[in-house]
């Protein structure tokens, strides 16, 4: 499994002439580090006695952003799943009607599920940005700069996953599939702008 090769195996096979891993992959692997730094910030400021009066607000956060970072890690490989089932699919027999109708019911499919695994990335990842938010605000600010690159694979993993939507979305005959997912795109990106600007604000502030 993806998951488990070493970060030099990954790279590799990324850069390989195999067409997945790719970007959902890498974007869902954006979303596990963006939740991985958020969860060492928030250890981080759990141990330090400095941070003392919001030790019980944050220690939750610990083991919240580490189931987040578990589920991101298996999407590497859901993703590259989802790819490779359209590919199947159109290795069906075509050769009589049946098959013909069949096969492309198929195809269509595996290629809203090929759409619908990194547009749960893309929207799951949204949850990240409460923690973000919050850590931010009153985690350990030796760690501020992990909350800002935190933030920044938030931003690459939702709009890399929705890259990755909108591409499929072009092979897909359902209409009012495809308007309702575009609508729910437009409305995630909107967000994700208009809450982690002033995150990226706060860091450059304490930073510069």
């Amino acid at each position: 499994m993806l998951k488990d090769l070493s970060v030099k195996e990954f790279v590799a096979e990324t850069a390989s002439d195999s067409p997945a891993p790719g970007g959902g992959s890498v974007s869902a692997l954006g979303a596990a580090q963006a939740a991985a730094l958020l969860g060492m910030v928030a250890n981080l400021t759990v141990k330090s006695k400095k941070y003392e009066e919001v030790h019980e607000e944050i220690k939750p956060l610990v083991d919240e952003l580490k189931a987040l970072e578990e589920k991101f890690i298996d999407f590497i490989d859901k993703d590259a799943n989802s790819f490779n089932g359209v590919m199947e699919a159109f290795k069906l027999p075509k050769e009589t009607e049946e098959e013909k109708k069949q096969r492309s019911a198929k195809i269509q499919e595996e290629y809203k599920n090929a759409a619908n695994v990194p547009l749960t990335v893309g929207l799951e990842t949204l949850k990240l940005i409460d923690y973000a938010e919050k850590l931010a605000e009153k985690g350990n600010l030796n760690a501020i700069t992990d909350v800002g690159v935190g933030v920044l694979n938030i931003k690459l993993a939702v709009v890399g996953a929705f890259y990755n939507v909108k591409i499929n979305l072009g092979s897909i005959k359902d209409e009012a599939y495809v308007q309702e997912t575009k609508e729910t795109m437009a409305k995630a990106l909107e967000e994700v702008e208009k809450r982690t600007e002033p995150i990226l604000e706060k860091v450059e502030a304490e930073i510069n």
